[in-house]
């Protein structure tokens, strides 16, 4: 009964996406047609379908990767412009313009919304800013007064997130001479070839502080099936991959990196701080913030994630919202200071709306 209704809500969810992709198509050939008079339908819908399932074939080529990418973007909006659009046209013709020009400029108003959201888009997501935050840990066990962290997430680095975003994050991070690099999961979009036959690999070797550079996997990061493969090529440039893993760095704090949920065989934080002394400050890497109570209880003091990308494009963080207690910011929760980042990167179109790319720059001083 449950896999009959599955694919029955599979069958309803493909339905309403083809219907809509339709419906856009439609509103693309009525304006082509009424305003310029362009007659050929066969090449028109051709090459509407190509576009709008080109993502399905990205394995095929880059360039139907990226068009596929930036298609997500322009459905998104599309399904909000494009009834507004023909909301617009109906009104306008009802007081007495004609129907021909009512569809032209309103077909151009359209077309200046999706190029002033696509460029605002684009700007926000290849143009990353740093957020500062000050915290205090009550350990004074550490002989650190204060600790200095810079956390990146959701790099998702292959093609659209190349070799420029990531020297980007290598002049952002270095900047904050931080005393501790952090990096939260996802550190590439799927698949590691596009990272590594860039040579991306080379340009993180860059990253540097006197603590080290540390991470863990992402649900991204296991997509391709290349995860240990990652976590080689990372070890080579002496960033360090935290597979449940726990690490006690200068006798001062300890660092606990997490397997993304995606492995279900993890282990859960009270396993990987049931042998620490909780005496000292502990920070934990978690990719998806999904079990801020079990860190709480485990005793964590700072808790580190990414994934959520703040729904990247709006409205969309309505939905993180909804799904996670923290889905980005900071909350502070009994003696938990957990962060949420937004991610330095992006999937699927390189379009940020509402959310920004982001590093973290987190001041942590010990009392």
């Amino acid at each position: 009964m449950d896999n009959r209704r599955g694919y029955l809500r599979y069958m309803l969810l493909l339905l309403i996406f083809n219907g809509l992709i339709l419906f856009m198509g439609w509103n693309g050939w009525v304006w082509l047609h009424s305003s310029f008079g362009f007659d050929q339908p066969f090449l028109y819908w051709v090459l509407w379908a190509m576009i709008s399932y080109s993502y399905f074939f990205r394995k095929k080529s880059d360039i139907f990767r990226a068009v596929g990418s930036f298609w997500f973007g322009f459905f998104q909006y599309g399904v909000m412009l494009f009834p507004a659009a023909d909301l617009i046209v109906w009104g306008i013709t009802w007081g007495g313009v004609p129907l021909q020009e009512a569809i032209y400029y309103t077909g151009f108003l359209v077309i200046a919304l999706f190029i002033g959201i696509f460029a605002f888009g684009m700007f926000n997501a290849y143009s990353p800013i740093i957020r500062r935050y000050q915290i205090t840990v009550a350990k004074n066990k550490s002989r650190r007064k204060s600790l200095k962290l810079a956390v990146a997430s959701d790099m998702h680095f292959g093609r659209l997130s190349g070799r420029g975003h990531a020297k980007r994050l290598i002049k952002k991070v270095n900047g904050i001479k931080p005393d501790l690099i952090l990096l939260a999961g996802d550190i590439i979009d799927d698949d590691p070839e596009p990272f590594i036959g860039k040579n991306m690999h080379e340009i993180m070797a860059g990253l540097q502080a006197p603590l080290g550079v540390y991470g863990v996997p992402g649900n991204h990061d296991y997509y391709g099936g290349g995860i240990s493969e990652l976590v080689d090529v990372m070890r080579s440039i002496n960033i360090q991959i935290l597979m449940d893993e726990t690490v006690k760095i200068e006798e001062d704090f300890y660092l606990v990196g997490r397997k993304d949920r995606m492995d279900r065989n993890r282990k859960p934080f009270t396993d990987l701080t049931s042998n620490l002394d909780k005496s000292y400050p502990i920070i934990a890497l978690d990719h998806q913030p999904y079990e801020l109570d079990n860190a709480e209880k485990s005793g964590v003091d700072v808790l580190l994630s990414g994934h959520t990308h703040r729904g990247q494009m709006a409205p969309n963080h309505l939905i993180t919202k909804k799904i996670y207690e923290l889905d980005w910011g900071y909350l502070k929760k009994g003696n938990l200071h957990a962060f949420v980042s937004s991610g330095f990167g992006f999937w699927g179109p390189p379009l940020r709306i509402g959310s920004r790319s982001e590093i973290l720059e987190i001041d942590i001083k010990f009392i």
